[in-house]
């Protein structure tokens, strides 16, 4: 399809759901929920047309069920998900919450908002293989634990030791993950309760630590500078604090606050092929308390020579 004068192979998410851009959350949520039921893999065992649809409601779903994605779905079309290769941007989702799960370098990496094992039951009972229960007896328990990253971490990547009863494993984190999701190790969970069942899975919950000038939206790193009316007014260069380090930025004279400035590639990667989002600089232009005499003169001839019109 062309979205906004781009080619994506991928579909419209709203006419994945079959519903309007109008949509109510309440609409989408229904929409999923019949086609979930309709497409899952265990009630379409061996189908690869209805499993490749499955992952397409679920990726439309977790998109159109956030209103953030959901309002930069609507303006950019799928880049602004991340569908241009984004590895974070297919992610799935249930109808009881959002969530969803995505593969990088052989280890799968799950978003878990606390939805529990609700949907698997009632798809259980729907397809008669019991509800997560009886699915777990054929395998081995599944074992959970934590770690936690620094904002930088998470932004570059990096390796963690992990103890799960009592053995250590190295978790490889990538570049880009985000507080909240979780990273799935096949096999790393409980032993097989018998020779012809799997061993359980092993989740590592990811917890980013805040920064104390830095947030992150998506693939997008923000920030604020405070600079003097008097260096808006005449233009200054400032000193702004990133992930890479100090970057020297100039602020063109007559600048307003609330003024965005982009500094590209210095935001969180969000390609595999280490392309990175953007850093946002927002200015905050400071109005001077506590005047001295002089300074109140100096400004009061401004105002005088304004009202003029020397000034525009």
């Amino acid at each position: 399809m062309i979205y906004n004068g781009i080619m994506t192979s991928k579909r419209d998410y709203y006419e994945v759901l079959g519903v309007s851009r109008r949509a109510s959350d309440d609409e989408i949520k229904k929409a999923y929920r019949k086609l979930a039921v309709k497409y899952h893999p265990d009630k379409n065992p061996g189908d690869k047309e209805a499993e490749t649809k499955f992952k397409e409601i679920n990726e439309a779903h977790d998109v159109l069920s956030d209103k953030q994605k959901r309002a930069r779905y609507d303006q950019f079309g799928h880049a602004g998900v991340g569908g241009a290769g984004n590895p974070f941007g297919g992610a799935g989702g249930n109808p009881f919450g959002q969530g969803g799960a995505f593969n990088f370098n052989g280890q799968t990496f799950n978003f878990d908002f606390g939805g529990g094992g609700a949907f698997d039951d009632i798809l259980g009972s729907i397809f008669g293989f019991g509800g997560s229960g009886s699915r777990r007896a054929r395998r081995g328990a599944d074992y959970q634990t934590s770690v936690t990253l620094t904002f930088e971490e998470a932004i570059f990547g990096t390796t963690k030791k992990v103890s799960v009863q009592g053995d250590d494993l190295k978790v490889k984190i990538p570049a880009g993950i985000d507080d909240g999701m979780s990273i799935r190790l096949r096999g790393k969970g409980g032993p097989a309760p018998s020779s012809e069942a799997e061993p359980g899975d092993l989740y590592v919950r990811v917890r980013v630590k805040s920064h104390k000038h830095l947030t992150r939206e998506g693939a997008i790193i923000l920030s604020e500078e405070k600079i003097s009316m008097v260096d808006a007014a005449l233009g200054c260069e400032i000193e702004v604090e990133t992930v890479d380090g100090p970057i020297t930025m100039k602020v063109p004279a007559g600048t307003q606050s609330g003024t965005p400035f982009k500094l590209s590639g210095h935001g969180v990667p969000f390609r595999g092929d280490g392309d990175r989002g953007p850093h946002i600089v927002t200015i905050v232009v400071e109005t001077p308390k506590n005047l001295s005499r002089k300074q109140k003169e100096l400004l009061e001839e401004f105002r005088d020579a304004k009202k003029r019109g020397l000034f525009r």
